[in-house]
């Protein structure tokens, strides 16, 4: 009996900073939670072999980028373990991704090149609806596979959301989606629609959260 009243506690998560010590457990999770999204489906060519070294590559590439340029990332934990992460790009960014020499070098090595451009490319088009001032980006976002539909991806969300409000640098908070059953989510968080990519057959949604002034006057900090 004592076990199975164990068993049903719930675990209350806790939101932290991610380190050095989280690349490999982070690379993991977004591994996961990119592997069969539409975006990078199309991006990185999933009918051709060697897609999920692709994907393993960009994902790794991406993750050691933003930790080298020292950007916000986030994640939450339950029971010690490790279950979502989000990392931020400040504003300016995303707008410079494409002259990043040694990633884009790394890219070319690990992921190739057609996937580098058809990413580059992609981004550029993200880049022509970016809003004005320039926003914070949400460029990778994902929750372990087995602890979805329990709230964590919207605990980390609101979180990512508190820090761009605490930062002046953004207007708010752009991020994209190629998987339209994900909308209603972003919608019921205050996000609408800055346009659409298309990509192959479907369409990449590209959404904006705006952080007004009192949002940011309420933010702790």
């Amino acid at each position: 009996m004592s076990d199975n009243k164990d068993n049903n506690k719930k675990s209350e998560p806790v939101v932290v900073r991610l380190d050095e010590d989280a690349r490999n457990e982070a690379r993991s999770i977004l591994f996961h939670a990119y592997l069969h999204e539409p975006t990078f489906q199309y991006l990185f060519d999933h009918r051709r072999a060697g897609y999920e070294q692709r994907v393993r590559a960009t994902i790794r590439e991406l993750v050691d980028l933003y930790i080298d340029l020292n950007q916000e990332s986030v994640g939450v934990m339950v029971d010690d373990t490790l279950v979502a992460v989000a990392f931020i790009g400040e504003p300016e960014l995303r707008l410079n991704l494409a002259d990043q020499i040694s990633w884009r070098i790394r890219m070319v090595l690990t992921a190739g090149f057609a996937s580098t451009r058809r990413y580059l490319d992609y981004h550029e088009k993200i880049k022509q609806l970016l809003p004005q001032p320039l926003a914070h980006q949400l460029p990778l976002m994902g929750v372990n596979p087995k602890y979805q539909n329990l709230g964590y991806g919207r605990l980390l969300l609101s979180t990512v959301e508190r820090l761009c409000a605490e930062n002046p640098r953004g207007s708010g908070l752009v991020l994209d989606t190629g998987n339209s059953r994900y909308l209603p989510f972003y919608e019921s968080e205050g996000f609408r629609s800055l346009g659409k990519i298309r990509l192959g057959d479907f369409e990449d949604h590209v959404l904006f959260r705006e952080v007004t002034p009192a949002e940011r006057k309420a933010a702790p900090g």
